[in-house]
């Protein structure tokens, strides 16, 4: 059975900071979510606020509501925020040690390692719980460098990347994989963050707390780990950042690393400076696909929509003007889905076109 969760989310459930929270609401394969922690947002449906849809995981007001009204207390204690400046307020480290108090484990997404903290380890013993710093990374010893085993492979491998960070890489990454499992695809999911190993991806790393020697290697060795396990159809590995952000090196390592036979690149047309370096413009989708083809050797097939302060006409319009413009495909998928990302994809690799054209001649006849 999945161990329940309660996610703390104080003031940024759906927004940007919010978005290990936002991720759990619409996918989570380790943990039943019973409730969100957002003063903000309280009593209403999780589901309904983020995504327009009822999925019955209320908000609540604090760790004392969930107390007080949920029955039993859930098993873990999620902290579902990504700040920029990765590490806890004062006022949340009462909340955690209240959190282990009630027994509640520790789920530990942040650049801070709880059990490197002696009041929090302390806690953890005298309450009998246990703290999962999530981005603790093995000792170097147990790290790999880049090996070129990934080069004799030929499974068709898909970076989802983006043009800033938050920006739903993640969440169009776990669209895609379900859309092409639908079509009797084999897919593997290569998660690169916290947020997506939370989710209870099966192979996956949070790669910026590796150290930058080790990068490349680690995202090396999940999908060879992904290839030699399961021999999927495909493998789609999950962006982090954007190559061209000044800020981060992620994606230069996820290109690096994995070396795609192709990109999707997920951008927020509407998002004018980049989300936690606000002094800086946002790039244009075509200086960032340009990027992309010149620092690696692969293509972009499609372009992704963020849709985050958009109507659903101003989505279709930027959509026919992407297309027109860039020559490939544009889409958003939480509004129209992944079918035109599938069959660019099936036209970028042949051999899957083959794969799915006699799938479906199985079907029909």
């Amino acid at each position: 059975m999945q161990k329940t969760a309660i996610i703390y989310c104080e003031g940024n459930f759906g927004k940007m900071d919010g978005k290990t929270a936002n991720g759990l609401i619409r996918n989570s394969k380790n943990y039943e979510i019973v409730g969100v922690i957002d003063s903000t947002k309280a009593h209403l449906d999780s589901g309904e606020f983020l995504e327009g849809k009822k999925n019955n995981v209320p908000i609540y007001t604090s760790l004392e509501d969930v107390i007080e009204n949920v029955t039993p207390l859930p098993d873990q204690f999620i902290y579902g925020i990504a700040p920029a400046e990765a590490f806890l307020k004062t006022y949340e480290r009462n909340i955690i040690l209240k959190a282990m108090e009630t027994g509640m484990d520790i789920i530990n997404p942040l650049h801070e390692f709880f059990t490197e903290d002696k009041e929090f380890t302390e806690c953890a013993d005298k309450f009998g719980v246990s703290i999962h710093d999530v981005r603790k990374p093995l000792p170097n010893k147990d790290l790999h460098l880049f090996s070129g085993r990934i080069l004799n492979i030929s499974t068709p491998t898909i970076a989802v990347l983006g043009t800033d960070s938050a920006v739903g890489k993640r969440t169009t990454s776990v669209i895609l994989e379900a859309a092409l499992a639908a079509k009797g695809f084999s897919v593997s999911f290569v998660a690169t963050g916290q947020t997506g190993i939370i989710q209870g991806a099966k192979y996956g790393v949070a790669i910026d707390a590796i150290p930058l020697q080790f990068m490349i290697g680690e995202i090396e060795n999940e999908i060879m780990k992904a290839y030699e396990n399961d021999r999927p159809d495909i493998i789609i590995v999950e962006g982090q950042g954007a190559l061209s952000h000044p800020g981060y090196v992620s994606s230069c390592g996820i290109l690096r690393g994995s070396r795609p036979g192709a990109v999707i690149v997920q951008h927020p047309p509407m998002r004018q400076q980049l989300g936690d370096f606000p002094f800086m413009k946002m790039p244009t989708i075509e200086s960032e696909i340009e990027l992309i083809e010149n620092f690696s050797d692969t293509k972009v097939i499609a372009v992704t929509i963020n849709h985050e302060n958009m109507t659903d006409a101003e989505v279709d319009k930027v959509i026919d003007v992407y297309e027109e413009q860039l020559e490939i495909p544009a889409t958003d998928v939480l509004l129209h889905g992944c079918d035109k990302l599938v069959m660019s994809i099936l036209d970028t690799f042949p051999e899957l076109k083959n794969k799915y054209n006699r799938a479906e001649k199985v079907l029909i006849n």
